[in-house]
């Protein structure tokens, strides 16, 4: 069952001194939160949330194509990690859990790839998500099929789901993002035709072991940040089809 949740027409933009890694200094109150009971010190400890958005287009349509691996991560994520997506807001499918302790929103924006930061920018401000801590999860014709890259930060390399939502972080780019190669068209194959196109039976196995993969950098991130694990990861990826 869906559950709408309704939000305000106006919503808080970052502050634009987030795009230069500058502190905010006001404390905020977390909308998602999860927190440890107090220890012997008095102390609680809280955790910021992550907001993990895939890109994709909805409908039946563009289910297993090429330009949707970005959804299938986050169903993947949705899956092994028992977080249900019922609900809408902010024009995106969303589910709410956590991973091991941290909160995470996970999310699939309604509106077209194009469209992409009408969910995002709204999601992360409603529920008072830093930059650092927004994943975005996008398909990469740089990358081969099946391999994964996870980075702090990046442009949008054409990408106009990318573009759309540095568009609504006020241009900010300072956001983590895991990529999944879906490889270039052969030939003079059309771009747009490319992307839209069904994966074929060998690529289909190599993405569905990516996403495997993926679930398992994604816990890493979540849990340690950006530490020599996620390097090793995506040298293990750049590398994963070269024999030795």
């Amino acid at each position: 069952m869906l559950h709408a949740i309704s939000v305000p027409s106006t919503y808080i933009s970052y502050p634009r001194s987030w795009c230069f890694g500058q502190r905010n200094t006001e404390s905020t109150r977390l909308c998602l939160r999860a927190s440890l009971p107090d220890n012997n010190n008095g102390f609680k400890v809280e955790y910021t949330p992550w907001l993990i958005v895939g890109l994709g287009n909805p409908g039946n349509k563009y289910h297993g194509t090429r330009h949707n691996v970005g959804f299938e991560m986050i169903d993947q994520i949705s899956r092994e990690e028992r977080i249900p997506l019922n609900t809408i807001q902010s024009k995106a499918l969303i589910g709410i859990g956590a991973i091991g302790e941290v909160p995470i929103l996970l999310a699939k924006p309604q509106a077209y790839m194009n469209f992409s930061g009408e969910s995002v920018g709204p999601l992360a401000a409603y529920y008072q998500v830093p930059l650092r801590h927004i994943l975005l999860i996008y398909d990469e014709m740089s990358l081969p099929n099946g391999v994964l890259r996870l980075q702090p930060k990046g442009g949008h390399g054409h990408h106009n789901g990318v573009k759309s939502v540095m568009g609504h972080l006020d241009g900010c780019s300072q956001f983590p993002r895991l990529c999944i190669g879906i490889g270039n068209p052969p030939g003079s194959m059309d771009m747009k035709a490319y992307l839209l196109q069904k994966l074929s039976s060998v690529e289909r196995t190599q993405i569905d072991e990516a996403l495997e993969q993926g679930v398992e950098a994604v816990r890493s991130l979540v849990l340690n940040g950006f530490n020599p694990k996620i390097t090793r990861f995506n040298l293990g990826q750049k590398y994963k089809y070269h024999k030795v």
